[in-house]
Protein backbone atom coordinates (compact mmCIF):
# COMPACT_ATOMS: atom_id res chain seq x y z
CA UNK A 1 0.00 0.00 0.00
CA UNK A 2 1.22 3.55 -1.08
CA UNK A 3 1.52 6.03 1.42
CA UNK A 4 1.74 10.05 0.96
CA UNK A 5 4.48 12.07 2.96
CA UNK A 6 1.40 13.68 4.70
CA UNK A 7 -0.19 10.51 5.10
CA UNK A 8 2.51 8.99 7.44
CA UNK A 9 2.96 12.34 9.07
CA UNK A 10 -0.24 11.91 10.21
CA UNK A 11 -0.22 8.52 11.01
CA UNK A 12 3.12 9.27 13.37
CA UNK A 13 1.02 12.10 14.53
CA UNK A 14 -2.09 10.01 15.30
CA UNK A 15 0.14 7.26 17.41
CA UNK A 16 2.05 10.12 19.25
CA UNK A 17 -1.78 10.89 20.49
CA UNK A 18 -2.58 7.74 21.40
CA UNK A 19 0.75 6.79 23.25
CA UNK A 20 -0.19 10.11 25.41
CA UNK A 21 -4.08 8.82 25.78
CA UNK A 22 -2.79 5.47 26.66
CA UNK A 23 -0.92 6.47 29.65
CA UNK A 24 -2.19 4.98 32.74
CA UNK A 25 -3.63 7.25 35.14
CA UNK A 26 -2.89 7.57 38.77
CA UNK A 27 -4.08 4.52 40.11
CA UNK A 28 -3.55 4.46 44.20
CA UNK A 29 -3.03 0.94 45.46
CA UNK A 30 -4.53 -0.53 48.36
CA UNK A 31 -2.77 -1.22 51.39
CA UNK A 32 -1.84 -4.97 51.69
CA UNK A 33 -2.37 -5.23 55.15
CA UNK A 34 -1.87 -9.13 54.65
CA UNK A 35 1.71 -8.62 53.22
CA UNK A 36 4.60 -9.46 55.39
CA UNK A 37 6.36 -6.87 57.39
CA UNK A 38 9.06 -6.25 59.93
CA UNK A 39 8.66 -4.14 63.34
CA UNK A 40 11.45 -2.32 64.57
CA UNK A 41 11.30 -1.30 68.52
CA UNK A 42 13.98 0.76 68.58
CA UNK A 43 13.68 0.23 72.17
CA UNK A 44 14.74 -2.93 72.42
CA UNK A 45 17.87 -3.27 70.19
CA UNK A 46 20.94 -3.71 71.89
CA UNK A 47 23.15 -2.82 69.00
CA UNK A 48 24.52 -6.27 68.63
CA UNK A 49 24.30 -6.82 65.02
CA UNK A 50 23.37 -9.89 64.60
CA UNK A 51 21.20 -9.36 62.15
CA UNK A 52 23.30 -7.87 59.88
CA UNK A 53 25.68 -11.14 60.32
CA UNK A 54 22.33 -12.83 59.79
CA UNK A 55 21.88 -11.07 56.25
CA UNK A 56 25.35 -11.56 55.37
CA UNK A 57 25.09 -14.82 55.37
CA UNK A 58 22.00 -14.96 53.54
CA UNK A 59 23.51 -13.22 50.61
CA UNK A 60 26.83 -14.38 51.33
CA UNK A 61 28.93 -10.86 51.53
CA UNK A 62 31.39 -10.11 54.03
CA UNK A 63 29.82 -7.63 57.46
CA UNK A 64 31.97 -5.12 58.02
CA UNK A 65 33.99 -4.88 61.22
CA UNK A 66 31.97 -7.66 62.59
CA UNK A 67 32.20 -7.49 66.50
CA UNK A 68 34.25 -4.10 66.31
CA UNK A 69 32.54 -1.26 68.38
CA UNK A 70 34.20 1.15 66.34
CA UNK A 71 31.58 1.29 63.25
CA UNK A 72 29.35 3.25 65.67
CA UNK A 73 31.68 6.00 65.77
CA UNK A 74 30.00 6.78 62.33
CA UNK A 75 26.83 6.64 61.02
CA UNK A 76 26.88 4.04 58.15
CA UNK A 77 24.33 3.63 55.13
CA UNK A 78 23.44 0.75 53.47
CA UNK A 79 25.67 -0.45 49.96
CA UNK A 80 25.59 -3.24 47.57
CA UNK A 81 27.08 -5.69 49.70
CA UNK A 82 25.43 -4.36 53.31
CA UNK A 83 21.93 -4.83 52.52
CA UNK A 84 20.76 -3.58 56.62
CA UNK A 85 22.93 -1.54 59.02
CA UNK A 86 22.43 -0.60 62.13
CA UNK A 87 23.54 2.83 64.06
CA UNK A 88 23.93 4.34 67.52
CA UNK A 89 22.07 7.13 68.15
CA UNK A 90 23.79 10.24 69.44
CA UNK A 91 21.34 10.99 71.59
CA UNK A 92 19.98 7.99 74.29
CA UNK A 93 16.43 6.90 74.99
CA UNK A 94 14.28 7.84 78.06
CA UNK A 95 16.35 5.44 80.47
CA UNK A 96 19.82 6.82 79.52
CA UNK A 97 20.55 3.75 77.66
CA UNK A 98 22.10 4.37 73.94
CA UNK A 99 19.95 3.80 71.29
CA UNK A 100 19.87 2.15 68.13
CA UNK A 101 18.32 1.94 64.30
CA UNK A 102 18.30 -0.79 61.99
CA UNK A 103 17.95 0.82 58.55
CA UNK A 104 17.20 -1.00 55.45
CA UNK A 105 14.31 -1.06 52.70
CA UNK A 106 11.15 0.06 53.89
CA UNK A 107 9.63 -2.14 51.51
CA UNK A 108 6.61 1.09 50.61
CA UNK A 109 3.20 0.01 50.25
CA UNK A 110 2.95 1.71 46.87
CA UNK A 111 6.55 1.97 46.10
CA UNK A 112 8.52 5.15 44.55
CA UNK A 113 11.31 2.76 42.81
CA UNK A 114 8.96 0.59 41.41
CA UNK A 115 6.46 3.50 39.72
CA UNK A 116 10.03 4.97 38.77
CA UNK A 117 11.22 1.84 36.96
CA UNK A 118 10.85 1.90 33.66
CA UNK A 119 11.41 -1.80 32.58
CA UNK A 120 9.82 -2.73 35.51
CA UNK A 121 12.53 -4.68 37.19
CA UNK A 122 11.82 -3.35 40.68
CA UNK A 123 8.21 -5.08 41.84
CA UNK A 124 5.79 -4.83 44.49
CA UNK A 125 5.01 -8.74 45.41
CA UNK A 126 1.52 -9.79 46.64
CA UNK A 127 3.49 -11.22 49.70
CA UNK A 128 4.78 -7.33 50.76
CA UNK A 129 8.63 -7.47 49.67
CA UNK A 130 9.30 -5.18 47.10
CA UNK A 131 11.72 -7.57 44.77
CA UNK A 132 14.54 -6.34 42.15
CA UNK A 133 14.78 -8.43 38.56
CA UNK A 134 18.33 -8.06 37.46
CA UNK A 135 17.66 -9.56 33.65
CA UNK A 136 14.47 -6.57 33.12
CA UNK A 137 17.14 -4.08 34.39
CA UNK A 138 18.27 -1.12 32.07
CA UNK A 139 20.85 0.27 34.35
CA UNK A 140 19.09 3.71 34.25
CA UNK A 141 18.48 4.36 38.12
CA UNK A 142 15.57 5.87 38.26
CA UNK A 143 14.67 4.15 41.07
CA UNK A 144 17.57 5.70 43.29
CA UNK A 145 16.26 8.84 42.71
CA UNK A 146 12.93 8.08 43.29
CA UNK A 147 13.26 6.76 46.40
CA UNK A 148 12.85 8.99 49.26
CA UNK A 149 15.00 6.88 51.78
CA UNK A 150 17.82 6.49 49.65
CA UNK A 151 17.81 2.95 49.55
CA UNK A 152 18.53 1.36 46.23
CA UNK A 153 22.35 0.54 45.56
CA UNK A 154 23.97 0.59 41.72
CA UNK A 155 26.95 -1.38 41.83
CA UNK A 156 29.55 0.83 40.18
CA UNK A 157 32.62 -1.03 40.39
CA UNK A 158 31.01 -3.96 38.63
CA UNK A 159 31.11 -5.46 35.18
CA UNK A 160 27.81 -6.28 34.62
CA UNK A 161 26.31 -3.71 37.67
CA UNK A 162 23.02 -4.47 39.62
CA UNK A 163 20.93 -2.45 41.70
CA UNK A 164 21.24 -3.76 45.23
CA UNK A 165 18.38 -3.74 48.56
CA UNK A 166 16.35 -5.44 51.19
CA UNK A 167 14.23 -7.72 49.99
CA UNK A 168 12.70 -9.19 53.09
CA UNK A 169 14.81 -12.47 52.35
CA UNK A 170 11.94 -13.03 49.86
CA UNK A 171 13.70 -15.78 48.30
CA UNK A 172 13.80 -18.01 50.83
CA UNK A 173 10.86 -21.16 51.16
CA UNK A 174 8.94 -22.62 53.71
CA UNK A 175 7.43 -19.88 55.14
CA UNK A 176 10.87 -18.61 56.13
CA UNK A 177 10.86 -14.75 57.41
CA UNK A 178 13.31 -12.37 57.37
CA UNK A 179 16.59 -13.63 58.44
CA UNK A 180 17.61 -10.63 60.46
CA UNK A 181 14.51 -11.01 62.54
CA UNK A 182 15.03 -14.79 63.23
CA UNK A 183 18.32 -14.04 64.64
CA UNK A 184 17.25 -11.09 66.94
CA UNK A 185 18.10 -12.21 70.30
CA UNK A 186 15.99 -8.80 72.27
CA UNK A 187 13.11 -9.40 70.19
CA UNK A 188 14.16 -5.78 68.43
CA UNK A 189 13.24 -7.04 65.24
CA UNK A 190 9.60 -9.26 64.67
CA UNK A 191 8.28 -10.45 61.34
CA UNK A 192 4.35 -10.94 60.50
CA UNK A 193 1.51 -9.47 58.29
CA UNK A 194 1.33 -5.57 58.52
CA UNK A 195 -1.81 -5.69 59.89
CA UNK A 196 -0.68 -7.72 62.65
CA UNK A 197 2.53 -5.83 63.34
CA UNK A 198 0.50 -2.38 63.17
CA UNK A 199 -1.71 -3.89 66.14
CA UNK A 200 1.15 -4.72 68.00
CA UNK A 201 3.22 -1.61 67.67
CA UNK A 202 -0.19 0.31 68.42
CA UNK A 203 -0.79 -1.80 71.95
CA UNK A 204 2.54 -1.66 73.22
CA UNK A 205 2.18 2.60 72.35
CA UNK A 206 -1.49 2.76 73.98
CA UNK A 207 0.07 0.69 77.01
CA UNK A 208 3.24 2.69 77.70
CA UNK A 209 2.19 6.13 76.99
CA UNK A 210 5.29 7.34 78.76
CA UNK A 211 7.85 5.10 77.02
CA UNK A 212 7.23 5.42 73.03
CA UNK A 213 6.54 8.07 71.06
CA UNK A 214 3.03 8.57 70.39
CA UNK A 215 3.14 6.91 66.43
CA UNK A 216 4.15 4.06 64.52
CA UNK A 217 6.19 5.64 62.04
CA UNK A 218 5.45 3.82 58.62
CA UNK A 219 1.82 3.65 59.44
CA UNK A 220 0.95 6.82 57.12
CA UNK A 221 4.38 7.85 56.01
CA UNK A 222 4.39 7.90 52.15
CA UNK A 223 1.18 5.89 51.63
CA UNK A 224 2.46 3.40 54.58
CA UNK A 225 5.51 1.21 54.71
CA UNK A 226 5.77 -2.91 55.23
CA UNK A 227 8.33 -1.62 57.99
CA UNK A 228 7.44 -0.06 60.98
CA UNK A 229 9.35 1.45 63.63
CA UNK A 230 8.50 2.40 67.25
CA UNK A 231 11.44 4.88 69.42
CA UNK A 232 11.03 6.56 72.56
CA UNK A 233 13.18 9.34 70.99
CA UNK A 234 12.40 11.40 67.95
CA UNK A 235 12.56 9.58 64.48
CA UNK A 236 14.84 12.23 63.20
CA UNK A 237 17.44 11.05 65.22
CA UNK A 238 16.95 7.84 63.94
CA UNK A 239 17.72 9.15 60.42
CA UNK A 240 14.16 8.42 59.59
CA UNK A 241 12.41 11.26 57.34
CA UNK A 242 9.48 13.31 58.79
CA UNK A 243 8.82 15.51 55.80
CA UNK A 244 7.46 13.09 53.40
CA UNK A 245 3.66 13.35 54.13
CA UNK A 246 1.44 10.88 54.10
CA UNK A 247 0.77 10.87 50.31
CA UNK A 248 2.13 7.69 47.83
CA UNK A 249 5.15 8.78 45.83
CA UNK A 250 3.84 7.04 42.46
CA UNK A 251 0.91 9.45 42.62
CA UNK A 252 3.40 12.12 42.25
CA UNK A 253 5.25 10.46 39.26
CA UNK A 254 3.49 7.52 37.64
CA UNK A 255 1.05 10.21 35.06
CA UNK A 256 4.32 11.50 33.30
CA UNK A 257 6.34 8.22 33.80
CA UNK A 258 3.74 6.24 32.34
CA UNK A 259 3.44 7.74 29.05
CA UNK A 260 7.89 6.80 28.62
CA UNK A 261 7.39 2.66 28.11
CA UNK A 262 4.86 3.71 25.50
CA UNK A 263 6.90 6.72 23.28
CA UNK A 264 9.97 3.58 23.83
CA UNK A 265 8.07 1.40 21.95
CA UNK A 266 6.74 3.34 19.39
CA UNK A 267 9.76 5.12 18.39
CA UNK A 268 11.67 2.62 16.90
CA UNK A 269 8.47 1.27 14.35
CA UNK A 270 7.99 5.11 13.85
CA UNK A 271 12.03 5.96 12.78
CA UNK A 272 12.22 2.58 10.80
CA UNK A 273 8.86 4.20 8.34
CA UNK A 274 10.92 7.47 8.37
CA UNK A 275 13.90 5.62 7.16
CA UNK A 276 11.79 3.66 4.77
CA UNK A 277 9.87 5.98 3.23
CA UNK A 278 12.96 8.38 2.26
CA UNK A 279 14.83 5.51 1.40
CA UNK A 280 11.87 4.99 -0.96
CA UNK A 281 11.89 8.75 -2.35
CA UNK A 282 16.17 8.86 -2.98
CA UNK A 283 15.22 5.34 -5.25
CA UNK A 284 12.23 7.11 -7.08
CA UNK A 285 14.39 9.99 -7.64
CA UNK A 286 17.32 8.18 -8.76
CA UNK A 287 15.63 5.98 -10.92
CA UNK A 288 13.67 9.23 -12.27
CA UNK A 289 16.98 10.85 -13.03
CA UNK A 290 18.60 7.52 -14.76
CA UNK A 291 15.40 7.78 -16.83
CA UNK A 292 15.86 11.62 -17.84
CA UNK A 293 19.12 10.67 -18.57
CA UNK A 294 19.01 7.87 -20.92
CA UNK A 295 15.98 10.61 -22.79
CA UNK A 296 20.07 12.65 -23.67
Amino acid sequence: MKMSRRGFLKMVGLGGAAAVAAAPGKARASAREEAVGLLVDTTLCVGCRGCEVACSEQHGTEIEGCGDKAVFEQRRVTTPGTLTVVNRLDAPGKDGSPRYAKSQCMHCVEPACASACLARALDKTPEGPVVYHQERCLGCRYCMIACPFEIPRFEYDKAAPAIRKCELCAQRKDGKGPACAEACPSGALMAGSRAELLEIATARVWQNPDKYVHHVYGEHEVGGTSVLYLADVAFEKLGLRTDLGSRGYPELTQGALGVVPFVMTLWPPLLMGLYTFAKAREERVSKSDGTEGSHD
